[in-house]
């Protein structure tokens, strides 16, 4: 099977299926969709993927696009290794780890969010980085208090190997740094992505590692 990935060097969702994909040791190919640019609006583009969303994942049959539905397929095409270990209810545990990011967080403080704010609601930059730092620190805070209801002892978010949280986690907590979120309140997840970002399929899919990433790291 041949894949290649649409994606951005900095979007969380891009980064994810990075992160997915190394973890199970599957080859792919990368084409940059430069955001900056406008890339992602292009016709040819919007033919697989309508929203003109990174990323998008293509092999020999189509296109896949939303980073949780393709989450999804990588786990069922290669189950080795297991992205939601465990029984039903600790899978759905995870699964509302991922939401937390995937629903609540990531959505509002999305590139397309801040540009429309910046541009339409007439907010300068230092209110964009604000209204993204508060609904990050709302959103991590949360799935701290989830992570030391659940205490599954480390190094990772739910235990001692790598899941479905952790693939959410590292590219969120990314995003917190950029904005300048306060990590003290935060100490579970920083330890969770701390191991995370070790790990060889983290340091591999991490964004100043990828092809297109500039050299200033901006």
């Amino acid at each position: 099977m041949s894949l290649t990935l649409y994606g951005y060097w900095r979007s969380s969702a891009s980064y994810r299926l990075r992160i997915a994909l190394n973890l199970k040791g599957v080859a792919f190919e990368q084409k940059p969709v430069d955001l900056r640019t406008g890339a992602q609006r292009d016709p040819d583009f919007r033919t697989f993927q309508p929203q003109g969303f990174v990323p998008a994942l293509v092999d020999e049959t189509g296109a896949l696009i939303q980073s949780p539905a393709i989450l999804e397929w990588i786990d069922e095409t290669w189950p080795d290794p297991a992205f939601l270990p465990g029984n039903a209810r600790e899978r759905a545990r995870l699964r509302a780890y991922a939401a937390v990011i995937g629903c609540d967080i990531h959505p509002i403080q999305n590139l397309s969010v801040l540009q429309y704010i910046k541009a339409e609601l007439d907010a300068d930059q230092t209110a964009v980085q604000a209204w993204a730092r508060h609904w990050i620190t709302n959103g991590l805070t949360a799935l701290e208090t989830m992570a030391a209801q659940d205490d599954r002892g480390g190094p990772f978010l739910w235990g001692k190997a790598p899941t479905m949280a952790d693939i959410y986690l590292v590219p969120q907590m990314y995003n917190a740094r950029r904005f300048g979120v306060d990590m003290e309140a935060l100490p579970r997840l920083v330890a969770a992505d701390d191991a995370a970002r070790a790990h060889p399929a983290f340091e591999a899919a991490a964004p100043e590692n990828q092809p297109d990433a500039p050299e200033d790291g901006h």
